[in-house]
């Protein structure tokens, strides 16, 4: 699933999703699955908002394919598709590939640029792919 309205003056999941989808999906990477009056119920803790809200967002995170529904007794548990980490590492590769396509050499001259700002850690990762794809030329 992709998300198509990336938010560049945004942060976070907010980049992703609206206010309180970002919420919504906050909370149910940090647990297993969830009802909407669960999920209302610790938003309600920070006075956010209330219950109808709440499904409706829920149940448009499942029709876009974020979340799941599963019934149990008379109950609708909601979990995501895929972890946090799944998610933003589908995101970014695939924002990463549209930049490519779109802009090709300067993306890859911005992206160095920003090394720059980077651990040695990531520069390490990078010289080390760089190596790998240059044995398969």
């Amino acid at each position: 699933m992709l998300i198509r309205k990336f938010k560049i003056n945004e942060s976070g999941l907010n980049r992703f999703f609206g206010p309180l989808e970002a919420k919504i999906m906050d909370i149910l990477w940090n647990d297993i699955e969830m009802t909407i009056k669960d999920v209302q119920q610790v938003l309600d803790k920070k006075k956010v908002t209330n219950f109808n809200t709440v499904m409706t967002v829920m149940n448009r995170l499942v029709e876009k394919g974020i979340l799941q529904k599963r019934i149990e007794g008379r109950s609708s548990l909601y979990s995501p598709v895929q972890s946090r980490v799944e998610f933003l590492n589908a995101q970014s590769k695939e924002m990463t590939n549209e930049l490519m396509d779109e802009f090709g050499n300067i993306v890859v001259t911005h992206m160095l640029e920003a090394l720059e700002d980077v651990d040695d850690d990531l520069v390490a990762k990078l010289e080390q792919k760089i190596k790998e794809l240059k044995k398969d030329i």
